[in-house]
């Protein structure tokens, strides 16, 4: 049997991500992409993989079959198990044949990365692999009993590992914003109340927008532009005042003033926050953003550091494992 993946059990918005498909935006395609790139890259590198299993709060189970692969995850504080055997929240582990991994929401975080070393055996389309679930392009969002074949798989390591990055630790610092482009639709009051505001991200969020509740922002020249691109992380007004932070499946184009916009650096960050959480904004410079971004990702190209997986196991793992193997019974 040659190496696949069989998910047994996924729940919404489980997709397929790559890096992204560019170059289409001006036909209307967005890149779409992980929600989380920093924890992405993560579990990809570590694994050696060309792609990742988004897991949303859902969660997921799969299983190896034909062979032990070479799987890595990392992201938000998820509970992985492994045939039951609770993991760190990024790990790089040997899934033997037969074998069974379960991901379920955790402590913290909204979005977790399943990286299989080597290449999945999925055809492009318009360069990438990505899910871009309103459009419909690329795979279909994963379900219970649906096989992902291996065209080439890495070699698994001898035993499973801990993988250290900081970039996937949490925060509740706020996440900062560059102000503009369209700063000048709203008087300086307003910008004032949107940065000190506490917001909360709103349950009908998902990968095209994070919907972000709490006092309504009032337009000084009216709610509509002439429609212009959109980045990740802009943050349009529109007419109910009520703000909308772009996200990896946004529209190429919107035609309402954008407030801010959210630095590199902190995309991620934004991403891992779940429906009902709060945060709030800090405005930077140009020369901020910038720095935090150069900083950011030369920590991510750096790459994870790996440890055994002992030095990072909770007493809860402890108390999973057979500590007494090999004790005997004194009346022998």
């Amino acid at each position: 049997m040659s190496a696949r993946l069989l998910i047994e059990a996924a729940g919404p918005g489980v997709t397929i991500q790559d890096e992204g498909r560019f170059g289409h935006s001006r036909y209307g395609v967005t890149p779409a992409g992980p929600m989380d790139l920093g924890a992405y890259l993560a579990a990809t590198r570590a694994a050696g993989a060309d792609c990742a299993i988004e897991v949303s709060l859902g969660g997921m189970t799969l299983r190896a079959e034909g062979a032990t692969l070479c799987v890595a995850v990392a992201g938000g504080d998820f509970d992985i198990r492994l045939e039951g055997r609770p993991m760190p929240p990024a790990c790089l582990l040997p899934l033997a044949e037969g074998a069974r991994l379960a991901l379920r929401a955790g402590g913290s975080g909204a979005w977790c990365y399943v990286a299989v070393g080597g290449t999945l055996d999925l055809a492009p389309t318009l360069g990438s692999r990505a899910t871009h679930a309103r459009s419909g392009l690329g795979p279909k969002p994963l379900a219970a009993g649906d096989v992902l074949m291996l065209a080439e798989a890495a070699p698994p390591p001898l035993e499973p590992l801990a993988l250290a990055a900081p970039w996937l630790a949490s925060s509740d610092a706020p996440i900062r914003i560059l102000l503009g482009p369209q700063a000048d639709y709203f008087t300086p009051e307003e910008i004032e109340a949107f940065l000190m505001a506490r917001w909360r991200i709103g349950a009908r969020s998902d990968r095209m927008a994070y919907r972000l509740e709490g006092p309504a922002i009032r337009h000084r020249r009216g709610h509509d532009i002439v429609s212009d691109g959109v980045a990740m992380g802009a943050i349009q007004i529109p007419g109910d005042g009520a703000p909308l932070a772009l996200m990896a499946d946004r529209q190429p184009t919107g035609g309402y003033p954008k407030i801010a916009t959210v630095i590199g650096a902190d995309l991620g960050r934004l991403a891992q926050l779940r429906p009902g959480e709060d945060l709030s904004f800090r405005a930077v410079d140009w020369d901020q953003a910038v720095a935090a971004r150069r900083a950011y990702f030369a920590a991510v190209e750096a790459g994870a550091t790996r440890a055994p997986l002992g030095a990072a196991m909770s007493a809860e793992s402890l108390l999973a494992e057979n500590l007494v193997g090999g004790v005997v019974n004194a009346r022998d």
